[in-house]
């Protein structure tokens, strides 16, 4: 018997590709088998009948968007940060940093409707980072296997979607700890991403991610076309892993910088800067400032978010005093981190302005 890929389905019956592995997996195409990660379909088998007709586009959108649903993340007020960009950025601001580069928000504006001539992200989460190389130098081997785990989740009752979830979980750790580079640890990173507790990253003392399950009914898995577009758009993107000092020998008078560091936590319990075993407290953040301080010395052009401690205490004046030589904006946002329905809500976040 001869068979076709999905890929080939999809482009036969008019459909995406995820929705024929979503249609495999439910096993309502005849014949259909997975060989590892990828499903095969006989040439003659039916297209099912189905009410969807999202024809499969190879084509690359102009614009890319963020991969990950990342907490804290900047969709939300990048109008606000658009709005501080350099005059000049394309033009004789000709080269981007984003050192704490998390879901990249920022950064896919940038790439999306800027010529800049060089590109330099960084992070000190390892995981993070080998996701974005895995997108950058093998995205065909990591859209199948996120292929494979969604084909699995979407179709599973709540109960199989747990186990499935820790299981997932489990794997990622192991991996983690064997400090695997293979395009399955990525995928993992981005699936659990999709289907923990608001996309939340977190890890525990022994350096293992511990986020629980969320509870999101149809997660997008597997976005095909976005990580195709990002791939090509991150072919001339430097992509480090390691501490945001090092983008120093990258920076000079024609650089724009945006740092988004794990912010300042306005109570004990919106805590969530256990990004790394080591933590972002309050020295690391003095510590950040005179860093930009010293960047800004050479003429760069920086912008900086963070938290507004005068939420929660009109009179604390971290930031105030610790970036006076700069400009500050209180800017609004809705943050939802806190699983207490009352710490959710509209509250000021700072951006800090080196000119």
């Amino acid at each position: 018997m001869d068979y076709i890929t999905a890929k080939e389905a999809a482009i036969f019956w008019g459909i995406s590709q995820r929705r024929v592995a979503v249609l495999c997996s439910e096993e309502r195409i005849d014949g259909a088998k997975l060989i590892g990660n990828m499903w095969l379909i006989p040439v003659r088998a039916s297209k099912p009948d189905d009410a969807r007709s999202l024809m499969f586009q190879p084509k690359t959108p102009a614009s890319v968007k963020p991969f990950l649903k990342w907490a804290g993340g900047k969709a939300q007020i990048l109008e606000n940060i658009k709005m501080k960009y350099p005059i000049e950025l394309g033009k004789s601001v000709s080269k981007y940093a984003e050192p704490f580069v998390g879901g990249g928000a920022v950064l896919f504006d940038i790439l999306s409707n800027y010529d800049m001539k060089e590109v330099y992200i960084s992070d000190i989460n390892r995981e993070l980072i080998l996701t974005y190389k895995i997108i950058h130098k093998n995205v065909d081997e990591l859209i199948s296997h996120l292929e494979h785990i969604e084909a699995n989740y979407l179709p599973a009752s709540e109960e199989k979607r747990k186990a499935l979830y820790y299981k997932n979980r489990e794997r990622f750790n192991y991996l983690k700890k064997t400090y695997d580079e293979s395009p399955e640890i990525a995928a993992l990173f981005i699936a659990l991403n999709k289907t923990c507790f608001n996309g939340l990253y977190r890890v525990n003392s022994k350096g293992e991610y511990n986020v629980p399950q969320g509870g999101y009914k149809s997660p997008r898995i597997c976005d095909e076309e976005n990580l195709i577009a990002i791939s090509k758009k991150l072919r001339n993107v430097q992509i480090i892993c390691g501490d945001y000092k090092e983008s120093a020998q990258f920076i000079d008078d024609r650089t724009f910088v945006y740092f988004d560091p794990p912010y300042r936590p306005l109570t004990e319990s919106a805590s969530f800067t256990s990004y790394t075993q080591d933590g972002f407290g309050d020295n690391e953040q003095v510590e950040l400032a005179r860093f930009i301080d010293k960047m800004s010395e050479r003429g760069v052009y920086i912008v900086a978010s963070n938290s507004d401690p005068k939420n929660t205490n009109e009179h604390d004046s971290f930031f105030d005093e610790l970036y006076a030589r700069h400009k500050i904006f209180r800017i609004s946002a809705s943050r939802a981190i806190n699983s207490i329905g009352n710490r959710r809500g509209k509250i000021n976040e700072l951006l800090i302005s080196s000119y």
